[in-house]
C-alpha cells in the first residue's frame, strides 16, 4: 500500500517542468532533489510512525491533528484528505495516464465528447470504484497485483534504455555538480521544484491511515513506512537518471509521458507503444490505492460528525459506499475543470501544510510526555522532524515570493470544513 500510494504521478511526469528554464535545468541538482525527497519522506515517516502508534486508530491526520491540536483542525484535515490527498491526486493519476495512452486510444476514444487524456481519467474512476466495492480483501489482492506489475514495468523501464538505447541517441549528461549546481541547489527554484518531488513521494504516510487494522502496529508500521519510503526512493533516483540519460533536456521540457519518450526512444514507436497498457496499469494501482485509503478517512469523518454521518455507510463487503462516491464525484470534478500541472502544485502545497503539522505533533507529544512505552520512536529526534518543518517552510516561501494563488487556493480548500464545524455541531 505504501508503494503503490507513492509510485504514481509524480516521477512519470515532473522532470518535464524540473529542466524547463527558470526550474533546475542541472542534472546534479535534479538527482540531489530526488534524493532530499526521500532522505524527507523518511523523516517524516519515522515521526508519523510515533505519533500514529500512539494513538492506534485509523483515520490519519483527521484523527492524530484533531487529538493533538483542536477537532476543528481534524476535520479541516479530513476535508483536505479527500478533496486534495485523494480526488485530486487520483485526478492527475488519470489524466496522467490519459497523456500515456493517448496515441494507443485516439483511434477508439475519437468521438467521446471529452478528449482522450479526461476521458481515460473518468475510466479509471469508475474501475476503482468496482474494485473497491468489492471489499478490503479483494481491492488489496487488487492492489498486490497491480503494485507487482507496476514495480516489474518500472525496472523494465530501467533496464531498456541502459541496454537497448542506440549510443547515437545518448545523452551525454554530466553527472558531476558543477558551481552551477551548487548555486541550483540552494536557490529558490529548488524549493518549488521540491513541491513536485514531495508530490511524488506523498504516500509514505498511507499505511498510518489504517493503523487501527494492522497487526502489531508497533513493529509492522515502522517497517512497513521505511521500507516502503527506501524501495521508492531508490525507484525514483534510478528512474531520473534513466530520463536524464535517454534524452537532452530540450526533448524532456514540458514533456508529460516522459516514459514514452524514452521506451519511443529505446525500441522505436511501434515497439515502444505495446508498453502503453503497462503504463495504465502502473498508474491504475495508484488510483486504486487512493480509493482504498480516502474513503476510510472520510467514513471515519461520518463517526465523529452529524453532517458526514451519510458517509458510514457500507455496502455488503464492509466497503465505505458513500465516501467511495463521493471522492469519485469530486475526482471527476478536477478531471474536467483543472489543468495537470496546476493540479500538482495545489496539491503538494496543501498536503505539505498538515504533513507540518503531524510532524509538529512529535515535539507536542514529547513536551507533553505522552508517548507511551508500546510507542516507536521517531528516528533522529529532533533533528529529523525539525529538518523536516523546515523544508517545507522553504517551500512556502518559493510560493509566497512567485506563486502567492496557489498559496491562497490551499487555505479556501478549508473554509468549508471551519464554517462545517462553526454550524454543524459533532455528534455527542
Amino acid at each position: 500500500m505504501v508503494v503503490a500510494n507513492m509510485i504514481g504521478t509524480g516521477i512519470f511526469t515532473s522532470i518535464g517542468f524540473q529542466v524547463a528554464p527558470g526550474a533546475i535545468p542541472d542534472p546534479f541538482a535534479i538527482m540531489m532533489i530526488w534524493l532530499l525527497g526521500g532522505i524527507l519522506s523518511v523523516f517524516g515517516a519515522t515521526a508519523y510512525a510515533e505519533i500514529a502508534t500512539h494513538f492506534r486508530e485509523s483515520g490519519g491526520e483527521y484523527v492524530y491533528l484533531s487529538k493533538l491540536y483542536h477537532p476543528i483542525l481534524g476535520l479541516a484535515s479530513g476535508w483536505v484528505s479527500l478533496v486534495v490527498g485523494f480526488s485530486a491526486a487520483s485526478a492527475s493519476l488519470g489524466l496522467a495516464a490519459g497523456e500515456y495512452l493517448a496515441t494507443a486510444l485516439g483511434p477508439w476514444l475519437g468521438s467521446s465528447p471529452l478528449p482522450v487524456t479526461q476521458t481515460v481519467a473518468v475510466l479509471f474512476v469508475f474501475i476503482a470504484i468496482a474494485i473497491q466495492f468489492g471489499g478490503i480483501q479483494k481491492g488489496g489482492w487488487a492492489q498486490n497485483i497491480l503494485t507487482i506489475v507496476k514495480l516489474c514495468f518500472i525496472i523494465a523501464l530501467i533496464a531498456i534504455p541502459l541496454f537497448m538505447l542506440p549510443e547515437a541517441l545518448k545523452s551525454g549528461v554530466q553527472w558531476t555538480p558543477t558551481e552551477r549546481s551548487w548555486d541550483t541547489i540552494f536557490s529558490l527554484p529548488f524549493a518549488g521544484s521540491l513541491v513536485w518531488v514531495m508530490f511524488a513521494y506523498s504516500g509514505w504516510n498511507a499505511a498510518t491511515y489504517i493503523v487501527g487494522n494492522l497487526k502489531d502496529p508497533k513493529r509492522n508500521l515502522p517497517r512497513a513506512v521505511l521500507m516502503g519510503t527506501g524501495i521508492v526512493t531508490v525507484l525514483y533516483m534510478a528512474l531520473t537518471a534513466v530520463f536524464l540519460y535517454s534524452a537532452p533536456m530540450s526533448e524532456l521540457v514540458g514533456r508529460v509521458d516522459v516514459g514514452n519518450l524514452v521506451l519511443e526512444r529505446s525500441l522505436g514507436i511501434k515497439a515502444a507503444q505495446s508498453f502503453t497498457l503497462l503504463f495504465a496499469l502502473t498508474l491504475l494501482a495508484g488510483v486504486n490505492a487512493m480509493f482504498m485509503a480516502g474513503p476510510r478517512v472520510v467514513q471515519r469523518m461520518g463517526q465523529d460528525h452529524s453532517l458526514f454521518r451519510v458517509f458510514q455507510k457500507e455496502t455488503a463487503q464492509g466497503s465505505p459506499r458513500n465516501a467511495i462516491l463521493a471522492q469519485a464525484l469530486i475526482t471527476v470534478l478536477f478531471v474536467l475543470f483543472t489543468s495537470f500541472k496546476d493540479i500538482i502544485e495545489y496539491i503538494g502545497i496543501t498536503l505539505t501544510l498538515f504533513s507540518l503539522l503531524t510532524v509538529f505533533g512529535v515535539f507536542l507529544l514529547r513536551f507533553r510526555k505522552q508517548v507511551g512505552p508500546d510507542s516507536v520512536r521517531t528516528w533522529g529526534y529532533p533533528l529529523t522532524p525539525a529538518l523536516f518543518l523546515l523544508a517545507g517552510l522553504w517551500m512556502f516561501l518559493y510560493f509566497g515570493l512567485n506563486d502567492p494563488w496557489k498559496l491562497a487556493a490551499s487555505v479556501l480548500t478549508l473554509l468549508p470544513a471551519v464554517l462545517t464545524y462553526g454550524f454543524r455541531p459533532s455528534k455527542g
